[in-house]
């Protein structure tokens, strides 16, 4: 039996060279031949830390950089790469073959992350130039697109602005990372908050829009730099708000007077009198919108504010507050203010 099986004739044995060199043709043809994508070069793929190799299949077939996810699941398979490819930032340029492509997300070396904080209720044009400082971003393509309806439009948004909808925290943004996708991350991060089903149901039970809770976490972050404050800082201006008070905060008078002059660092007495919906002191209710980017710390504030019975406030001089329930006793307190201060 074995004899038959290796005594083959002339023609038998042609026969299966030519079938191995078939074999073996398509093989290269299929695995040696550039893949062509038509959209510009190079082409950016993000593998995240811990993401499945089917995972990745998907974002390279969907980007069109494979042709095919079948055949790249097979040589990745044979070549044992499925459970090698490194987590980064590629930039994956036109013309590669699947082992070429291999290669890459193998032994090439993927973009590095740089870390970016952005301070709680920092100004749309302070987080522009920390943009442009630290990853190189066009500070006027920044607050450009921060105004672009159409972009704002395909963030699921419907603003005029995005100022208050750009979360602050830290991230880790790749070298090279444009604009958009740094805002594109940015407002992501602030629509994660207000997705959670908690936050839905607490706004609904405060009878307020996501737009109205971040107007009001912008005010309560410009007026501390104490977390502790926060919530009690929101009720406050809750309260004010049920009496049908002007709000007379600071921070909103700040904001107007510093798109007249460069550095606002004392509120002035004219101050008060800018017309602007913006300015708290001279009209009621809420500003027309964020006048910051708000922090996770000021936005719980805001939805969950300190229940009392405060109206007022006044700078302790330690870098808190003090608060009052009257008019009398806050006089009080902020006389006893501007004495710390005349001593100092």
């Amino acid at each position: 039996m074995r004899k038959k099986i290796f005594n083959l004739s002339k023609n038998e044995l042609y026969f299966v060279i030519a079938f191995f060199v078939f074999v073996f043709s398509l093989l290269a043809l299929t695995y040696y031949t550039p893949n062509y994508y038509s959209q510009k070069e190079p082409v950016k793929l993000d593998i995240q830390k811990g993401e499945t190799f089917n995972k990745v299949i998907d974002k390279l077939y969907s980007k069109k950089v494979i042709p095919n996810k079948r055949n790249f699941k097979i040589i990745s398979f044979l070549l044992g790469a499925d459970k090698n490819i490194k987590a980064g930032r590629y930039e994956i340029p036109n013309g590669l073959s699947y082992i070429d492509l291999l290669s890459i997300l193998i032994k090439g070396k993927p973009k590095k992350q740089i870390k970016v904080t952005i301070q709680e209720g920092i100004w749309q044009k302070d987080l522009a130039k920390l943009l442009h400082k630290e990853l190189g971003i066009d500070e006027k393509e920044f607050l450009d697109l921060c105004k672009d309806k159409n972009f704002i439009k395909s963030l699921g948004l419907n603003v005029k602005n995005l100022q208050g909808y750009l979360l602050p925290e830290t991230y880790y943004f790749y070298e090279g990372s444009t604009a958009k996708e740094v805002i594109k991350k940015l407002s992501a991060s602030m629509q994660k908050i207000f997705s959670n089903k908690e936050v839905l149901e607490q706004m609904k039970k405060r009878n307020l829009t996501q737009h109205q809770i971040l107007t009001m976490a912008s005010i309560v972050d410009g007026e501390s730099n104490k977390v502790s404050e926060f919530k009690r800082i929101a009720g406050v201006y809750y309260n004010r708000l049920k009496k049908g008070w002007k709000l007379q905060a600071d921070p909103t008078v700040q904001y107007v007077a510093r798109q007249k002059r460069k550095k606002v660092n004392k509120i002035y007495y004219k101050d008060l009198e800018i017309d602007s919906k913006y300015n708290t002191y001279k009209y009621y209710g809420l500003p027309p919108g964020p006048i910051n980017n708000p922090g996770k710390d000021a936005i719980m504030a805001a939805l969950y504010p300190e229940e009392h019975n405060y109206f007022y406030f006044v700078a302790n001089g330690n870098g808190g507050h003090n608060f009052s329930k009257s008019s009398r006793e806050h006089q009080q307190q902020v006389n006893r203010y501007r004495n710390w201060r005349r001593n100092r």
